[in-house]
């Protein structure tokens, strides 16, 4: 409650609606939100925006944005489909080409904006018009690449087989408890401000209890055939997780996070630390852009087909919403890796929700439209408190 009342507002938002949002569905279509079905194609359709809001968390969080993000994912998904079917390489090579695509875009974009000094919005909005006609060039216009190789349709269409999934999740609840309560104990041991044990200890068994939970939901046959076998947590789930910890790991515990944080805190205090400003720049629009092509990947993987219009249309919308109603800021400085995690599940049930519910295009635009700009008006409001204590 300090917190809240001094504006670090963090992921409750997103928490509290994600909560809100499955009680709310659960009572309108108690028969299809809440089922083991649902939840899988829950947690395929929020995969790629996930992906894409975790790149665009490390761009927000120097106050820059990347509007070229998700064009740039789906002409990555173009190269690595022509990659594989035209030049007849494998699957490894083709995302390999994808990735590279992605790295290139970043730092083209990291190079425009550190050191030419065009303001990130500017060159970001250009290269979203640009890359859209990188699919057209690839495809053609009307046409579609198919994506046949097992390995990649294996992301969003396959599922870890049951007792594998359970190994993996009592893996990740045991690795969670023990950072936390090692980070906890050091914490006690130096006399540093920490939380309170009890609220570690509630934590570590609510993240525990969800993993589980979700686990158990997902190790239901899900086939409406009798005769068919459909259980197991989708592969892209174990692939978040990885991307979940790794990144999470370099922003809270490698002297290169700390370097965002202070970048993104206040530009001229880093460069006057030492700080290699433009360096920190272009490498969080190298990581964006990499990310934004995995995601094309995913997306690519789902629809098992790579259209001339990939990443287009609300993708960016979504990723950026994501992040934001996660508790990342808009204004430079504040945001986690899990929060893009937290807000892509809200932004996919309010969709996923709205579908079963058989609302209209219109009616959905607006709520989500709604929705975002409530994201946005709190994270004004924390940024003027935080302001209010003299934190930025």
């Amino acid at each position: 409650m300090q917190r809240i009342r001094g504006g670090d507002i963090g992921s409750l938002p997103a928490v509290l609606g994600l909560v809100a949002l499955f009680i709310l569905f659960s009572a309108l279509r108690p028969d299809t939100f809440p089922t083991a079905g649902n939840m899988a194609n829950l947690v395929v359709q929020a995969s790629p925006i996930v992906v894409l809001a975790m790149g665009l968390v490390f761009v927000l969080l120097l106050g820059d944005i990347d509007l070229s993000a998700g064009v740039a994912g789906g002409a990555a998904a173009g190269v690595m489909a022509k990659v594989m079917i035209d030049l007849q390489l494998p699957w490894f090579l083709g995302v390999a080409a994808g990735i590279g695509f992605g790295v290139a875009v970043g730092l083209l974009i990291g190079a425009l904006v550190a050191r030419v000094g065009i303001p990130s919005f500017v060159v970001t909005l250009a290269l979203f018009l640009a890359l859209q006609g990188v699919p057209l060039f690839l495809i053609g216009e009307g046409g579609t690449v198919p994506v046949r190789n097992e390995v990649i349709v294996a992301i969003a269409n396959r599922n870890v087989p049951v007792a594998a999934g359970w190994v993996l999740t009592l893996v990740a609840v045991g690795g969670y408890a023990a950072v936390v309560l090692l980070g906890w104990s050091k914490a006690k041991a130096r006399g540093l401000s920490r939380d309170a044990f009890g609220m570690v200890v509630a934590r570590v068994v609510v993240v525990g209890l969800l993993l589980v939970g979700l686990t158990a939901v997902l190790s239901q046959n899900r086939a409406r055939i009798a005769t068919v076998e459909l259980a197991g947590i989708p592969w892209s789930l174990p692939l978040i997780g990885v991307l979940l910890v790794v990144l999470t790991f370099v922003l809270a515990r490698t002297t290169y996070g700390r370097h965002v944080y202070a970048v993104g805190g206040n530009h001229e205090a880093a460069r006057r630390a030492g700080t290699s400003v433009q360096r920190i720049r272009i490498s969080v629009f190298v990581l964006g852009s990499s990310l934004a092509a995995l995601s094309g990947i995913i997306a690519a993987s789902r629809l098992n087909s790579v259209t001339p219009d990939a990443g287009a249309g609300n993708t960016l919308l979504y990723a950026v919403g994501a992040a934001v109603i996660g508790g990342t800021s808009l204004f430079g400085g504040v945001g986690r890796v899990v929060t893009a995690l937290l807000g892509a599940l809200v932004i996919a049930s309010i969709q996923n929700g709205m579908d079963l519910l058989g609302l209209a295009s219109g009616t959905k635009f607006v709520i989500t439209g709604i929705v975002l700009l409530g994201a946005v008006l709190v994270d004004a409001y924390a940024k003027r408190r935080r302001a209010a204590r003299g934190v930025l």
